[in-house]
């Protein structure tokens, strides 16, 4: 009885209307609330679970637009830019060694080095990693930070156009102007007077709507109607990202994990507090979802449900994924306790 009436509580707010719960044993012990809108590359909105119109900061979940600039001004062809530097201009890393080495070359290709990114010093999210790190009394550096692949991106950018290297994070720095006119022109919505703060990494964020992040992802799922350097440079980071699918995340998480499974059937982001977005080139469609409480552990799980609803994920891809779909959720002795699941009363 218990878990139905925690079930009837989850589906009572309006403006969340994914619900997410955490169970254990017989009972649902916590639930996340989420909201979501799929959109097509024309702006009509096909799905919407809360609020489409609420402002969100996209976070890490619109690297893969942002990445547009580097291909589509010519720099990632000019330094010959492989697919593992475009995926990880993509990525929010891991810190492994196969990130690191590659963000190390990529700068002394640059005639950069260390130094010259501004995103600052962040352990390893890879526990293995962090942990040898630890033991060999090495403190991490600004190549370990998760954005660091993208700030890399940001540097060719800005070289290849002759810009100041020197404070590229800065709101009036040309990168950062380019990046919010490049978001702004692929949500289809005026974001010039919107709220800004700054991201974890030091740039700028601005509010967007979760419809208009739907819509960029949609256009990323469907470039066919934007120009042709745009469209060119989408296809280009969709192939790269397919290619390289460990760049964009890491080893064992759900977004390198789906990538493997789906390879150019799907782009996928996560970001920081609870946001992913998400574009379905065989669909034409584009996903963008927020978790209330910004919980990372519900965005995923609410992003396999839709993905599933929209017949994205074939019985294979559900089977192969099963355990990143509902989580299971286990003690320090290894005893399963209970999974992070969607609401079985959801629906499309």
């Amino acid at each position: 009885m218990t878990e139905e009436i925690l079930r009837v509580q989850t589906r009572t707010d309006s403006a969340a209307p994914i619900a997410v719960e955490v169970t254990r044993g017989g009972m649902v012990e916590s639930f996340h609330r989420v909201i979501a809108a799929v959109t097509d590359a024309s702006g009509s909105l096909r799905h919407a679970w809360g609020d489409a119109d609420r402002l969100v900061y996209g976070r890490s979940a619109i690297k893969p637009i942002q990445a547009i600039a580097l291909v589509e001004s010519g720099a990632a062809e000019a330094f010959g830019l492989t697919d593992r530097q475009v995926s990880l201009a993509c990525a929010s890393h891991s810190g492994e060694t196969m990130h690191t080495e590659t963000v190390r070359d990529w700068l002394g290709q640059l005639g950069l080095g260390n130094d010259d990114l501004e995103c600052g010093n962040q352990m390893p999210g890879h526990e293995p990693t962090a942990h040898a790190m630890i033991r060999a009394g090495e403190t991490p550096c600004r190549i370990h930070n998760n954005c660091s692949g993208k700030h890399c991106g940001f540097l060719t950018t800005a070289k290849h156009l002759c810009e100041p290297t020197k404070g590229y994070i800065g709101a009036d720095h040309p990168v950062q102007k380019r990046l919010m006119q490049l978001c702004q022109e692929m949500g289809g919505e005026d974001i010039s007077g919107t709220p800004r703060g700054i991201d974890g990494c030091g740039i700028p964020v601005f509010g967007m709507s979760l419809k208009a992040m739907s819509v960029a992802m949609a256009r990323m799922a469907d470039p066919a109607e934007l120009p042709a350097k745009r469209r060119d440079a989408i296809l280009r980071i969709r192939r790269a990202v397919a290619a390289e699918p460990l760049m964009i995340a890491g080893t064992g998480r759900f977004g390198s994990v789906v990538l493997q499974q789906l390879g150019e059937r799907i782009l996928l982001k996560t970001g920081a507090e609870g946001v992913y977005t998400a574009a379905l080139p065989e669909l034409g469609l584009g996903i963008a979802l927020k978790v209330d409480d910004g919980h990372h552990r519900a965005s995923t799980v609410a992003l396999g449900w839709i993905l599933t609803k929209l017949g994205v994920l074939r019985k294979a891809d559900q089977e192969m994924l099963a355990s990143q779909l509902v989580a299971p959720i286990t003690n320090w002795v290894g005893t399963g306790c209970g999974v992070i699941r969607p609401a079985p009363d959801l629906s499309l």
